[in-house]
């Protein structure tokens, strides 16, 4: 089996200064454009940017990540960030996912992640695209909830966390999607090199992966589900595998990933089994958490299949089932 530091090579190169974020990168890659433009004409440009760009040795105005910027602000007016694409103008109402303004219920240095991330500065925004019955986090992602902060004053606080020992930047909730406006605005006013994460459900629209794109340096994503039927049930989203696998694929393509998929009862041949199989075909050299700690909470006892916690045996199947192709976990 592949080590860490082989599976995630530019995220140990920043953490050593011998690599910088991909954020930082695109501070230093001109774009020259208008906001007169139409919407599709800035998409060609920020499209052919990714595809030949130059980082320069100076930041520029504009850039790619004002770009990026200006873009989002249009998404964020027809909201598509995520696959709902509710496409409500969020400066007057929330979207599906109960989101107007990017609100915060709690920030610190996490110790309590992935060994490889820790001590990791994590992010939590309230609302989330989805509605999981059983989700432990429950009273920040079903709940507006939190405080709204200024880009610069976050900015100024992920810049302390630095100083204070964080590897990276972990944007988390709920879930981060709703508020990738809000996070490409705080980015505009740091300039420290620090890893970004993108801690996420990935159920994000295809604007949403390209605005990711030369920002993200490591996907620490949730593959729930094998099917459709049971993300409908269990998480009231529509389409769930067409969108996360393609998210998958993108997210393989333009950063390192590390994948958590969370053993749920009574769901290893139809959730568990598919997602390991999918990940050893596509996403092979992929790091994989394969996460034994489901217990019902919030509404999980109104589900028969998930009213109860897991059972080591089933965590020992789906890890030896992953084992047998070749998955790297962690």
């Amino acid at each position: 089996m592949m080590g860490v530091r082989v599976l995630l090579p530019k995220y140990h190169a920043i953490l050593e200064e011998n690599g910088t974020a991909q954020y930082l990168d695109c501070k230093h890659i001109p774009v020259s454009f208008e906001t007169s433009q139409s919407t599709d004409e800035l998409w060609e440009l920020h499209d052919e940017t990714l595809r030949s760009f130059h980082v320069q040795n100076t930041i520029h105005s504009p850039s790619l990540l004002d770009l990026k910027i200006e873009l989002a602000d249009r998404l964020f007016q027809a909201c598509c960030f995520c696959d709902h694409k509710c496409r409500v103008d969020r400066r007057k109402t929330p979207g599906v996912c109960g989101v107007q303004e990017a609100r915060i219920a709690t920030e610190f240095l996490h110790f309590g992640e992935e060994t490889v991330l820790v001590p990791s500065h994590t992010i939590f925004f309230s609302g989330c695209t989805f509605q999981c019955v059983f989700c432990q986090n429950w009273d920040i992602s079903q709940l507006p909830c939190g405080t709204s902060i200024a880009p610069e004053k976050l900015g100024n606080v992920i810049e302390q966390r630095k100083k204070q020992g964080a590897h990276n930047v972990n944007w988390v909730g709920g879930d981060p999607t709703s508020n990738l406006l809000y996070i490409l605005q705080v980015l505009q006013n740091i300039d420290t090199n620090i890893a970004q994460v993108w801690n996420s459900n990935m159920y994000c629209s295809e604007e949403t992966m390209k605005l990711l794109h030369g920002v993200i340096d490591i996907y620490l994503t949730d593959f729930k589900y094998g099917n459709d039927t049971c993300a409908k049930r269990l998480s009231k989203v529509d389409g769930y595998t067409a969108v996360v696998r393609r998210n998958h694929l993108l997210a393989s393509e333009h950063g390192e990933m590390l994948i958590r998929h969370l053993v749920l009862p009574n769901h290893i041949d139809c959730c568990s089994k598919p997602v390991i199989t999918f990940i050893a075909k596509h996403l092979s050299n992929s790091l994989v958490n394969i996460m034994a700690q489901y217990k019902p909470e919030y509404r999980a006892y109104e589900q028969k299949d998930i009213a109860r916690s897991i059972s080591p045996e089933e965590v020992l199947q789906v890890k030896e089932y992953a084992e047998k192709l070749g998955i790297h976990q962690i």
